[in-house]
């Protein structure tokens, strides 16, 4: 067979985000023979993608979360490093238009769409509006910003009805997404999805969309080019989420037959040419007795990509790359062939026995389980710090084989080699969801997910310990160590050579160096010296958001006593007993660290 090349669209090319994405758009840059260049906040100084790149500048000082969101410190290390183009990953920057254009301002170029585009879809209003224009089907509901709760009562009143899903116009992942199952409840869902508007897209205005009780949620990838080609490549299947943030992605769909993903690919892609799209994106929808309405597009890569380049054999993000250096697609939609069953199991620090509540923490030992049909796509190693800063995400396992049924044992065999240690990470409630009837029926198992009992039963993590390091014998001298050296903002990897090499002055050891024996240290309770059966402890760090309760009031086992912010979730605790809270330790606006008590209810 003859040899398959491409030739380097760019020199060398920035992405800015961090995680398991940069290092998977380093690979598809170094298969096109292009440099990558990282950057990094202070907290991910040791982080895999910045080892991964060819070179890397420091997007500080700062705040480590807002780092990667600052357009000029971004720009900036792009010409400090000659690079040609910027790769946005997903999240961060990757769906802002205002970066879009000041890259293009820069002379640099965006691997992603237009920023017209951005701005159209980015606008889920708009991009409502828009879809209705082109006959795209949308769920039932408004095109317009609603201002006021009074404004919404009055539209459900006259044409939606309850459940009512209140949604920010800039959401996405699942944040700005409250749903009112009555008219008490519309308030609450309101106020909560203007917050996180706010809060996550710097915009508080919401709409309404009729609530579909357990619709199926089927995406579909689009590819365009600038030379007027739109082609699909099948759909995904996210129905399997938690508090609307995916869990678990396959491809293709179990509830898809041939027609119907015709109809949805010819969907996808109509709504690809409405706004003039370039790049990769995915048209999201919900499926529910047989009908598929339009539900928002995402103008970037997605999270769950990796599956339909498991059923396709396509590179999407190497497409995105070639696309933005003004390349044809290297596929037509008559060469688009599915080849057996996908699954993606999203690998997160979360104790899914504890409402799948954020578990940051430090990886002591990680392993990964590999074999036929076994992708891992990860930007974790031992020692590596998985930061309340950030999301909880640790890495996404995929697996391949010749249908679902056999895709599925496959993935339980991963997950069961996969070994994060040290971590409560969400491997056991896969392990346990995959096992289930609902799963091998092909459900969305919203009933499992939401049933706190279940998860108490099955989704504690198991015991991932570390052991200990032993304390026989000394370590082997060495005589060469390798250290990052920050010089400017700019990362240098440097070797010493030597005899008796140390490090002084209680430095901490470089990475890739022999670590020093650490003192051994007794974990602390989950809830701190004083905890008893009477005190709800936190079990995760973050900003308290919102206090429900006031001091003295009688509360009912699974009140809401208050919501944290953590790992960019909102975070609800609830009472763990009956009785009346009698000490109150937390308020609006404050912090509190795992462990801390938040209430004493007697």
């Amino acid at each position: 067979m003859p040899r398959v090349t491409f030739r380097a669209v760019f020199s060398k090319v920035l992405v800015a985000n961090r995680g398991e994405i940069a290092v998977r758009v380093m690979r598809a840059l170094e298969e096109l023979g292009v440099a990558s260049v990282a950057v990094y906040s202070e907290t991910d100084r040791d982080a895999l993608h910045v080892a991964r790149a060819g070179e890397a500048y420091l997007l500080g000082p700062g705040p480590a979360t807002e780092s990667y969101l600052v357009v000029e410190k971004i720009l900036d290390a792009a010409r400090d490093s000659g690079a040609e183009a910027i790769h946005p990953g997903y999240g961060f920057l990757a769906e802002n238009a205002v970066f879009a254009r000041a890259c293009e301002e820069a002379g640099i170029v965006f691997i992603g769409p237009p920023a017209d585009a951005i701005d159209a879809m980015g606008s889920k209003t708009r991009a409502r509006e828009l879809m209705s224009a082109a006959g795209v089907p949308i769920v039932p509901g408004t095109t317009d910003p609603v201002d006021t709760v009074e404004d919404a009562r009055a539209i459900i009143a006259d044409s939606i009805g309850y459940p009512v899903a209140v949604k920010a116009a800039g959401g996405g992942g699942g944040k700005g997404f409250r749903v009112a199952l009555s008219e008490e409840e519309l308030e609450g869902a309101f106020e909560g999805a203007a917050r996180e508007g706010e809060k996550f897209f710097s915009d508080a205005t919401v709409y309404l969309e009729r609530y579909l009780p357990d619709p199926r949620h089927v995406e579909v990838q689009v590819l365009a080019d600038s030379h007027g080609n739109v082609i699909h490549l099948g759909e995904r299947d996210c129905s399997v989420q938690r508090r609307h943030q995916k869990l678990i992605e396959e491809s293709p769909a179990p509830a898809v037959d041939p027609d119907l993903r015709e109809r949805i690919g010819q969907i996808g892609t109509e709504a690809a040419r409405a706004v003039g799209y370039r790049s990769a994106g995915t048209i999201e929808g919900l499926l529910q007795d047989g009908e598929y309405f339009f539900l928002e597009m995402n103008t970037r890569v997605q999270v769950e990509h990796c599956v339909t380049e498991m059923t396709t054999g396509i590179d999407i993000v190497r497409e995105q790359v070639r696309v933005a250096a003004g390349e044809p697609l290297s596929i037509a939609q008559e060469d688009v062939r599915l080849s057996g069953h996908a699954i993606e199991c999203r690998i997160n620090a979360e104790d899914a026995s504890k409402n799948f509540a954020p578990a940051p923490g430090r990886i002591a030992s990680y392993r990964e389980p590999a074999g036929p049909g076994v992708r891992v796509d990860s930007g974790v190693q031992a020692g590596a710090e998985i930061s309340p800063l950030y999301d909880p995400m640790v890495a996404k396992l995929i697996v391949w084989d010749v249908d679902r049924e056999r895709a599925t044992v496959r993935m339980r065999r991963a997950l069961a080699e996969y070994e994060v240690g040290g971590l409560k990470t969400l491997l056991p409630f896969h392990l346990a969801l995959l096992d289930t009837d609902q799963w091998r029926a092909g459900e969305t198992c919203r009933d499992l997910i939401e049933d706190r009992k279940w998860l108490k039963e099955h989704g504690a993590p198991a015991s991932a310990e570390a052991p200990a390091p032993s304390d026989d014998g000394d370590a082997p001298e060495k005589v060469e160590r390798s250290y990052a050296v920050e010089v400017s903002g700019r990362r240098f990897d440097v070797t010493v050579i030597g005899e008796g090499l140390g490090l002084s002055n209680g430095a901490a050891a470089p990475a890739g160096a022999p670590a020093r024996r650490a003192p051994k240290r007794r974990e602390r309770a989950a809830g701190g010296g004083g905890a008893s059966s009477e005190a709800l402890v936190s079990p995760l760090q973050g900003s308290i958001l919102r206090v429900a309760i006031e001091k003295g009031a009688q509360v009912e086992e699974g009140a809401l006593i208050c919501v944290i912010e953590a790992m960019k979730m909102e975070n609800e605790i609830t009472a763990h007993r009956s009785g009346t809270v009698e000490e109150l330790s937390v308020t609006q606006g404050g912090s509190v660290s795992s462990g801390d008590t938040i209430a004493v209810i007697r």
